[in-house]
């Protein structure tokens, strides 16, 4: 069967949402879109949100790769093929379940990249501890924000990169604490915060060899969150929010961390 004739599936998807859709599949998936206008409708916003966030970061094309990526990259490759194996059957039950429920990604889900795989197994990681944690009143989390030098200094130890805390203040969200995971082959970070009205965020962090960005989107039972990759880490930001107001979620963090900062912004352990 030729690529143009194969079904669409959700790389196809995912690749026009990026820009990166081979010309050949070009008409077919808009031939696709065109009989299915919720879908169509759904991809032009994520469109839209992922040209603004790559303006965001278009200045970080440029900079060098840092020396932590190549120790990162090291340190993935040990881990090599038995982690790759659990994502990749991982992602494929996953979307199974949803080609089941949905239709329209049956067809197509034994050709899920390992890329795609990697980042979906990711957000499914992050939703999970958002929805069990942000429920916790006693211990929504292991170190508490009065705590934070301590708190970024643990949590980056962890995980091998030093973290620092998105500043979430201009959007009305105060640092609560953090936690130490478990996440697949290695550990993650998960950062919580509150707003005036009780309304919990989270912001999901783990180390990820693939150096590139990525911006996607999801929602689950009314858990919306948007996740990416950047400079060696991956990361989620969850809440049960609207996706415009995750948005400015997520823009919040990209600047915050990308924003030079004493201590512990930048560089390794």
């Amino acid at each position: 069967m030729r690529r143009r004739d194969t079904p669409v599936g959700e790389d196809d998807l995912q690749a026009y949402v990026d820009g990166r859709l081979e010309a050949e599949r070009l008409p077919v998936v808009e031939a696709y879109l065109t009989e299915r206008p919720e879908i169509a409708a759904a991809l032009a916003r994520d469109r839209e949100i992922a040209r603004a966030l790559r303006e965001r970061l278009a200045f970080k094309a440029e900079e060098p790769i840092p020396a932590r990526l190549r120790m990162a990259n090291i340190r993935e490759a040990r881990r090599g093929r038995f982690a790759a194996t659990r994502l990749r059957i991982a992602a494929v039950m996953g979307w199974l379940i949803l080609g089941s429920a949905g239709g329209w990604l049956a067809n197509d889900v034994l050709r899920v990249p390992p890329q795609m795989a990697r980042v979906a197994v990711m957000a499914d990681e992050a939703i999970a501890a958002h929805r069990t944690f942000v429920v916790e009143v006693v211990h929504p989390v292991e170190v508490r924000a009065d705590e934070e030098a301590h708190l970024l200094q643990w949590l980056s130890k962890r995980l091998g990169t030093r973290l620092s805390a998105p500043d979430l203040t201009g959007l009305g969200y105060r640092l609560m604490g953090g936690r130490l995971l478990p996440a697949g082959a290695g550990p993650a970070a998960m950062l919580m915060y509150d707003d005036d009205q009780g309304t919990r965020l989270t912001l999901f962090i783990k180390t990820d060899e693939k150096d590139e960005t990525s911006f996607q989107f999801v929602e689950e039972n009314g858990i919306s969150a948007f996740f990416w990759r950047d400079a060696g880490l991956g990361y989620v930001v969850s809440a049960e929010a609207p996706r415009e107001r995750l948005m400015q979620v997520a823009t919040a963090v990209y600047d915050s961390l990308n924003r030079p900062a004493p201590g512990l912004s930048g560089g390794t352990l």
